[in-house]
């Protein structure tokens, strides 16, 4: 079973994500409302898979996923976008994401890309 860090500053997106995770098998091991708190339980959960928002306050996803694969190059980072943000996905698959969802997701979307990993 894979373990899934979720990171968004809206809860309700991360209780959604959650629910939809864990219907499918995912285990969610923790949660994260901005870029700071991901680093953190990154080091500590050590999970499988990263789902990273790309706009939060405090630090965004793009400067969290840099930290996150300077730390462990091997991390799996999968961003989730709004439309209109193609900008920042080209540098966040840059700096190593390995793929992408954009909001609003569906639930076949979401299990898709995550089960890849």
């Amino acid at each position: 079973m894979k373990k899934i860090l979720i990171v968004d500053d809206a809860m309700f997106i991360r209780s959604s994500l959650k629910l939809m995770l864990e219907n499918n098998g995912f285990e969610v091991i923790g949660e994260a409302g901005n870029g700071y708190e991901a680093i953190d339980k990154y080091k500590v959960l050590k999970p499988d898979i990263v789902t990273m928002d790309i706009t939060m306050p405090e630090m965004d996803g793009i400067e969290s996923l840099r930290q996150i694969k300077e730390y462990d190059k091997n991390a799996n980072v999968v961003m989730i976008t709004a439309l209109g943000q193609e900008s920042f996905v080209k540098e966040a698959i840059m700096l190593g994401a390995k793929g992408f969802i954009v909001k609003p997701f569906k639930e076949e979307t979401v299990v898709k890309a995550l089960s890849k990993f």
